[in-house]
């Protein structure tokens, strides 16, 4: 009891040392702009904040509330889940966004998160071919249209716009489909660069044709501009902390884009240039070109009616992968970010007003350091093929007890494996006990640390743990497999599509779950908070600034201090 009365005391002198300004003394919010950077974790800004000027970094570190130690509290720290928690303020056992890619037990599909084949893409003007798509790791999948459909609650967006009564302009707009649909919601428009076209591109759920702006920013084609150079440095390589560390064993090379400086994107007509410039800070600067035109011409914050822009950078997320957060490569992809991110703050102040737009920069995930570095500082680390899983000796026992000749792990989709139910059923075992009995194998196989089978995560009984209870906020009866595998920290998939890539993100450890939170604009003060935070938090934050009731899902809580809004003229 006493506890809970300290805990009302320290709640009610949060609340009351807030000072809160009054409608009439608050700066207009005209918009929220919502930056999600992929793969930034949360140390990563402060790496290069003594080298770089005031507009990007600086301007939100100084000037915003800064949470210090923000994280996600879910288990699987992929792209699509993390995104979609931002947007939601619901963990993805709600919002249904379990991973990047999870198995469909009805109809034994897979299904790619945001992917739609209801829907298809739209075709602009020009004559391109759009039946493939080159990704990042050389190789081509089909392309169907993009909806939100999959997202089962509302996001934030959706509810500007259910309380604006369809006034607010919402957008979303990034490198990666996933980072643009998710956070636009189910009443936004969203617009993602395809590879295969070149282009910036929706598709049939948002809309019947293209807007003109649109067809003439791709009939420009900026990314074919860049054919003939190179990612080079912006800086003499002495003033880099890995300026003398350019070529790693560990990083990877992409269809001759090499692992030094100068990194060549190649001609106008190799299948790999779109690819390639995704994989530099060119996927930043034409994503940031794009959404400055999407301002412009969608009127964005031209009016009273609060509106919504979401930017999802993607490029840090592929370096990242590619070569790793620590090395060249990844710190002049920060401070070329700092550029991008400066030029979008100047130009949404020049033509709405940074005191009348909310902004809020996070990230949907960390990121590992690659196991070559870590060992190089002799912190054991490797990676762990989850391919092997069947093949493993404690594997082949279980067989031999259940009488299983053929397959009894059929595949692993992150995190989940996959059991061979035909086989389980041809034999008459209960699947329940044969679950438990693999997960119990599992834990004893080198590199992983836990194996909670599904039954477990549906019927209860698992101990109350930090550690639990992040699997528990992942685990979707519906999309989730049927045992959650954690790694041992440090341990790592390096499989990135089918690419051995440097590091891959995933993890409930912390390099994977903490991220940078930071809110400016609007009259938000300059503060650092130190206490734990969570991604969960954001949606909800944003809809007691704007005064819209909470998604539907969500659980987070309200950051009081960053709606503790100083006078639009004070500094």
């Amino acid at each position: 009891m006493q506890q809970i009365l300290r805990l009302s005391l320290v709640c009610v002198f949060i609340v009351a040392a807030a000072p809160f300004l009054s409608a009439a003394e608050a700066p207009e919010i005209r918009l929220v702009l919502q930056i999600t950077v992929d793969q930034l974790r949360g140390d990563l800004p402060g790496k290069v904040l003594d080298r770089v000027g005031d507009g990007g970094f600086r301007y939100l570190y100084e000037r915003g509330t800064v949470y210090s130690d923000a994280h996600h509290r879910h288990a699987n720290t992929e792209t699509i889940v993390g995104h979609t928690t931002l947007a939601t303020g619901a963990d993805p056992a709600a919002h249904g966004m379990i991973g990047n890619v999870w198995l469909d037990r009805k109809t034994g599909a897979l299904v790619y998160n945001i992917e739609d084949p209801t829907e298809r893409l739209l075709t602009a003007g020009a004559d391109v071919d759009r039946k493939t798509e080159i990704d990042p790791t050389q190789k081509t999948a089909s392309v169907e249209g993009r909806s939100p459909r999959a997202i089962e609650v509302t996001t934030f967006s959706d509810e500007l716009a259910i309380h604006t009564a369809g006034r607010a302009k919402v957008f979303g707009v990034s490198i990666k489909d996933r980072g643009a649909v998710s956070m636009a919601g189910h009443a936004g428009t969203a617009f993602w660069f395809s590879k295969a076209a070149g282009e910036f591109v929706t598709s049939t759920y948002y809309a019947d044709a293209y807007p003109d702006w649109v067809i003439e920013w791709n009939k420009k084609r900026l990314p074919y501009g860049y054919a003939g150079t190179s990612w080079e440095l912006s800086r003499e390589p002495s003033t880099y902390l890995f300026g003398d560390a350019d070529d790693q064993p560990w990083e990877t090379d992409i269809a001759g884009f090499g692992r030094i400086f100068p990194h060549a994107f190649g001609s106008a007509d190799s299948p790999y240039l779109t690819t390639l410039l995704t994989i530099s800070p060119v996927g930043d600067e034409l994503t940031l070109d794009f959404a400055k035109q999407l301002i412009v011409n969608e009127g964005v914050g031209d009016d009273a009616v609060p509106d919504y822009l979401s930017v999802s950078f993607s490029s840090t997320d592929y370096v990242g992968h590619i070569f790793g957060p620590s090395s060249l490569e990844a710190e002049d992809n920060l401070l070329r970010l700092d550029r991008t991110l400066a030029a979008l703050l100047s130009f949404v102040d020049e033509h709405i007003g940074l005191d009348h737009t909310l902004v809020v920069l996070s990230a949907d995930h960390g990121g590992p350091d690659a196991p070559g570095f870590l060992e190089q500082l002799g912190i054991p680390s490797h990676y762990f093929d989850p391919e092997s899983l069947d093949r493993e000796a404690a594997i082949q026992r279980l067989k031999r007890r259940f009488g299983i000749g053929g397959e009894l792990i059929t595949t692993y989709y992150h995190p989940y494996v996959y059991l061979n139910r035909e086989e389980i059923s041809k034999h008459n075992l209960d699947e329940t006990e044969v679950e438990w009995a693999i997960a119990k194998e599992l834990m004893s196989v080198d590199g992983i640390a836990y194996a909670v089978p599904s039954s477990a995560l549906l019927h209860g009984g698992l101990p109350d743990t930090p550690m639990v209870r992040s699997i528990v906020a992942t685990f979707n009866p519906a999309r989730s497999g049927d045992i959650f595998v954690v790694f041992e920290p440090q341990v790592f998939i390096n499989d990135f599509d089918g690419l051995e890539v440097a590091a891959t993100h995933g993890s409930p450890w912390r390099y994977d779950t903490y991220v940078p939170l930071i809110f400016a604009g609007a009259g938000v003060p300059a503060q650092r908070i130190s206490r734990r935070v969570h991604s969960v938090d954001v949606a909800p934050t944003l809809a007691a600034a704007v005064g819209t009731k909470p998604p539907s899902g969500a659980t987070g809580v309200v950051l009081v201090e960053a709606l503790s809004r100083r006078s639009s003229g004070s500094e």
